[in-house]
């Protein structure tokens, strides 16, 4: 199989335990049915609960990947009257400002650098915006934004705010009720340590009022809350992954619950960090995610050849960037299933890359 000796430390595929892949291996089963239904609605039931999402939200379930998730959203509730603050911090960021100019969605570019949005009062420009939306971990640069401080300003102004959870559920804190979030897209393939293939919109009470007729037969949102009263989705859903989805969701619940899930992946995060203080690598930014870390060479080194050379002389896989970024930055995810003799592998293998004794 192709990696299959391989240590990843890649933001998505993340390495998932073994007893959730011995879900995936099983033959997957007929879902048109009341056995079905039940599982997803303990997958709804599990998500809400973790995301402390207000009494009445629900869940829609896509078998697509977490920029369809980011795209239905501004189909299914953004029109011609909005007026959209996109943060754009990153690629991500710049996602969400295309899907914004692919649907005529009037929307300001709000380009940020060297902040956490802590001050997000200060420095938006002074519009009159009827949404907010963020990508709460720029994975690009592994950026993480203040939620908090964005959810008092939208909830100040009375905006609809919309945030891409898809890289930090599970591994930092998200509540949607202290945060006031209307709208929260995750993915599988990340936290959830999941095969990639399904990503899950939460909407509150709120963002439900705003779910409109959409010209769209795959990403109407109409549909999938219909067809989710029966528990069921209006189309083929990933099956084998929602069983895995339930699976893990109790997993977590078994291990101590989401805080723990929490606390473990800062715990990896701050060893990991701890470890390579003596490399010549340091953080790309101050505002890092427990979820992963984003490192530049200082030693004059291009960040792509350690990616390739990480791959091919010691099977660490590490993540790369493109363009203008290629060189600059690399980047390690601490989701998934990890523990500190897992992460010892990547730490062990860039001591001996660098010729420089781990003390």
């Amino acid at each position: 199989m192709i990696y299959e000796d391989y240590y990843i430390f890649t933001p998505g595929p993340v390495k998932m335990s073994e007893e959730i892949m011995e879900v995936g291996a099983k033959q997957t089963p007929y879902f048109r049915n009341c056995e079905f239904s039940d599982v997803t609605f303990a997958c709804e039931k599990g998500l809400l609960e973790m995301v402390n999402a207000p009494e009445g939200s629900k869940v829609i379930f896509l078998t697509a990947s977490g920029t369809a998730g980011m795209e239905s959203v501004v189909m299914n509730l953004l029109n011609k009257d909005d007026n959209a603050l996109v943060v754009h911090g990153g690629g991500f960021g710049g996602r969400f400002v295309e899907i914004c100019k692919t649907h005529d969605i009037v929307h300001t570019d709000f380009k940020v650098t060297n902040t956490n949005l802590s001050d997000i009062e200060t420095l938006a420009p002074k519009e009159n915006y009827s949404s907010l939306i963020v990508n709460a971990h720029e994975t690009s640069v592994g950026h993480l934004y203040d939620l908090n401080a964005m959810g008092a300003y939208a909830k100040k102004n009375n905006l609809l705010y919309i945030v891409d959870a898809i890289s930090m559920l599970v591994t930092d804190p998200l509540d949607m009720q202290e945060s006031a979030i209307d709208v929260v897209i995750a993915s599988s393939q990340k936290g959830l340590a999941l095969p990639p293939g399904l990503t899950m919109v939460v909407l509150t009470p709120r963002a439900l009022e705003k779910v409109q007729d959409v010209k769209s037969l795959y990403f109407n949102f109409k549909d999938y809350l219909n067809n989710g009263e029966r528990g069921q989705t209006p189309y083929t859903p990933a099956v084998t992954i929602m069983l895995q989805l339930e699976a893990r969701l109790a997993q977590i619940k078994r291990r101590g619950g989401v805080e723990q899930s929490i606390r473990s992946a800062k715990e990896i995060a701050e060893y990991f960090r701890e470890n390579i203080k003596t490399l010549p690598l340091k953080a790309y930014t101050p505002f890092m995610p427990n979820a992963m870390t984003t490192l530049t060479p200082t030693d004059g080194k291009a960040a792509m050849d350690i990616v390739n050379d990480l791959e091919d002389k010691y099977k660490v896989m590490v993540c790369p960037n493109g363009g203008e970024q290629r060189d600059l930055i690399f980047r390690v995810s601490h989701m998934g299933d990890m523990t500190k003799a897992y992460t010892d592998v990547l730490i062990d293998a860039l001591h001996d890359y660098y010729q420089v004794d781990r003390v």
